[in-house]
């Protein structure tokens, strides 16, 4: 007799195929955001427990002071403090180091923390490190995502591809449809 294991899928008459999860699986919508500390473009170390009890953004970047990336930092920079009175934090996290996010913070004026993640342990925690594909080439890379977590650190919401230029005002509304 086959006993099913966990992510087991049933094929008829006591056949299993059995799965092991995913490495680098994103997390679902209803589960508890992976906790994580990491040391921001100022030199402190972060936490997402520290967070317990407000409402995070947590968006993930592919590189500092590239386009796309730019013009999502800052329209989060602009609407700052829209996200603040709504009680929302804003957390990047990208591969590049602390120098290169202090350089890209003071550049651009971000107000908000971002995370170096050079292992990519954030990254993959979060399933947003993998294989990327770009015309016709694989590689490993970040997929821009964005995760909603409410006050009790549960994920509300999965942004696969934000949308850089009005980021914030997806943000907004997500959060007011799941009534976070």
């Amino acid at each position: 007799m086959s006993v099913a294991s966990p992510g087991a899928v049933y094929l008829g008459l006591n056949r299993f195929i059995h799965r092991k999860p995913a490495k680098n699986a994103m997390p679902e919508v209803g589960e508890k955001a992976p906790l994580f500390e990491g040391q921001t473009q100022g030199g402190e170390t972060i936490s997402l427990a520290g967070y317990q009890g407000q409402k995070v953004a947590l968006y993930f970047y592919p590189k500092d002071d590239t386009p796309g990336c730019t013009k999502q930092a800052c329209n989060l920079r602009d609407n700052y403090q829209i996200l603040l009175d709504a009680g929302i934090a804003v957390l990047g996290v990208s591969p590049d180091d602390v120098a290169s996010h202090e350089k890209f913070a003071g550049k651009y004026d971000l107000p908000f923390p971002l995370i170096a993640d050079t292992d990519h342990s954030i990254l993959e925690a979060y399933g947003a490190w993998g294989e990327k594909n770009m015309y016709g080439r694989k590689f490993m890379g970040v997929k821009r995502t964005t995760f909603l977590i409410d006050e009790d650190g549960v994920i509300r919401h999965v942004f696969k591809r934000p949308n850089v230029t009005g980021h914030t005002a997806e943000i907004m509304a997500k959060f007011e449809e799941v009534g976070a």
